[in-house]
């Protein structure tokens, strides 16, 4: 058996939530109690909610949310794109989640047709991903926690200002982030190109739930102007 497949296998037999002793596990996957020990160490260090000790038995103390999965070869090509999308992408604690995720996944699925890199098909790159980087972390933060923040912003004329704005929603759009929030100044909506905020200053105050001023009133609005736009239009008639 492969060690892949055993540990595996191991996750399954405590998906229980009972107490498991190493030589009952042993027994079942017909291999010794020390490779039991170690398996059961590398589970605990992959960051597994597994509990225990040697002479003492071992417990899932919480449940794992993702059962186990069969992917056909198309929508796993599409994890692993997004996930290279995400390691190679902006955010620096999101690259490295999604880094160990592709070592994670790569471990348990086959291997994908040798590619060189000059054969791959898509490449994220981009000055704009790099600029926005460093804002990224806060920012979602901030859109996760709903608090309010202070920004310093370059327009398109190069023009420097200071916003007061509710963070809304992150937007990546094949090489640019935009940060859609509510401006406190201009009282209403606007959408800051990330890679053109020059600082972000939190300032720890959660902003009220106000009707008018939610994502969904942003979307909605977002939804009005495009149908605006596509009656307008003749071509798109």
């Amino acid at each position: 058996m492969r060690r892949t497949d055993r540990l595996f296998d191991l996750i399954q037999i405590l998906r229980d939530g009972r107490l498991h002793k190493a030589a009952e596990m042993a027994e079942k996957l017909e291999v010794s109690v020390r490779t039991i020990w170690r398996d059961m160490g590398t589970l605990m260090a992959s960051g597994l909610p597994v509990e225990g000790e040697r002479g003492v038995g071992y417990i899932l103390r919480a449940p794992i949310t993702l059962p186990p999965m069969i992917l056909t070869a198309l929508e796993l090509e599409a994890l692993r794109l997004g996930v290279r999308l995400v390691a190679h992408g902006a955010d620096p604690g999101l690259a490295r989640a999604a880094q160990g995720l592709a070592t994670k996944i790569a471990s348990v699925t086959p291997a994908p047709d040798a590619l060189t890199e000059e054969d791959e098909l898509f490449v994220f790159t981009g000055r704009e991903t790099a600029r926005a980087a460093p804002h990224l972390p806060s920012l979602r933060e901030a859109v996760r926690k709903k608090l309010r923040l202070s920004i310093s912003y370059i327009d398109p004329e190069g023009r420097e200002s200071h916003r007061d704005v509710r963070p809304l929603q992150l937007e990546f759009w094949g090489r640019v982030w935009t940060l859609a929030a509510w401006c406190e100044a201009r009282e209403d909506f606007r959408s800051f190109r990330v890679d053109r905020i020059v600082a972000v200053t939190p300032t720890g105050e959660a902003y009220p739930d106000e009707p008018g001023r939610r994502l969904a009133d942003y979307r909605a609005r977002v939804t009005a102007e495009r149908l605006e736009t596509r009656n307008s239009d003749p071509a798109g008639s």
